[in-house]
């Protein structure tokens, strides 16, 4: 393993790129540098730092501070909080629109998904959605939200012209993130309890598959799939499987697993680097990133941060 991280620093071109990680029992963000592959940074936020995401030209980064019951807007540059928006009580996950101004939120204590315009800072529309909602995505043309609710164990269709939901689909215990992939023809939702993928036809809303997953010398209860990310080409999907303490590697066209990579304490969730050769797993118990090659499906160094890391999200600095 020490050979095969050296060779790779040898052959990796110079790059000042980061991965920002949120440590939510910490208040802070640990900043790590993709070249050297150490934190260089670590940035106080409000409390329980969670979901994290940068605008489209990464000029800001929003932070979801949820037990601050804020969203905050910081300068990644100097680290300064420039502003809160108006988030709803505990937001925990959000997405950005394409249009690069809606941000729609998560509100766990609340059963809402709020839709803040990050330019006007106000709310635009408070939708309802099932109990203990958390899971956030938007279609790449921008014409639908998904909210996931951990304890009504829906994913909620909500049309983004409308700020109204339109379908409200099953899926198994305790959902927790959702992608849609193939130009926005699928919709992935993970269920950390039911330990489980559903994949669903976006035209239908119909499900289209399950992926299950079984890690050998784990007991299933462990195996909680939470975060997800997928590789360029989306023909690899990483699934981080929480107390289970791996990686699972999923065929994204057979749904077929092809294999798992051990990983640190508690996966939760994970980000790639520019071109998507390596992958940086947040692993909250052990308070550490793994750091992952792609093609090798390999781990390559684990690197400490803060108590409990959570999000985590790329910025790139050239």
């Amino acid at each position: 393993m020490v050979t095969v991280f050296a060779a790779l620093l040898l052959t990796t071109p110079a790059s000042a790129d980061e991965i920002w990680v949120t440590n939510e029992k910490d208040d802070t963000i640990s900043v790590i540098d993709i070249e050297t592959l150490e934190v260089v940074r670590t940035i106080e936020t409000g409390e329980r730092p969670r979901g994290i995401t940068f605008s489209q030209d990464h000029s800001v980064i929003y932070i979801c501070a949820s037990d601050s019951d804020a969203v905050q807007v910081m300068d990644p540059e100097t680290g300064e909080i420039l502003h809160d928006l108006p988030s709803g009580e505990d937001p925990e996950q959000f997405v950005l629109h394409p249009d690069n101004r809606r941000l729609y939120i998560a509100n766990e204590d609340d059963a809402i998904t709020t839709v803040v315009d990050t330019q006007t800072r106000r709310v635009i529309a408070q939708i309802d959605v099932g109990i203990e909602p958390e899971g956030m995505a938007v279609s790449p043309d921008g014409t639908i939200a998904i909210t996931t609710s951990e304890t009504t164990n829906m994913a909620h269709w909500i049309d983004t012209e409308t700020e109204g939901l339109f379908a409200n689909t099953l899926v198994d215990t305790r959902p927790r993130h959702a992608e849609f992939t193939r130009g926005g023809t699928e919709l992935w939702v993970s269920s950390e309890i039911g330990g489980t993928i559903t994949i669903f036809d976006v035209d239908t809303q119909s499900e289209m598959a399950k992926i299950d997953f079984e890690v050998q010398g784990i007991h299933p209860d462990r195996v909680q799939p939470v975060g997800f990310e997928f590789t360029a080409d989306e023909s690899i999907a990483f699934v981080a499987l929480g107390p289970s303490n791996h990686i699972a590697v999923v065929n994204a066209e057979t749904y077929e697993v092809e294999d798992y990579i051990l990983v640190g304490r508690r996966v939760w969730h994970m980000a790639f680097n520019a071109d998507r050769s390596l992958l940086f797993t947040t692993n909250g118990v052990s308070g550490d990133v793994t750091v992952i090659d792609v093609e090798r499906r390999e781990a390559l160094k684990t690197i400490k941060v803060g108590r409990f890391p959570w999000g985590a999200a790329f910025r790139p600095t050239e």
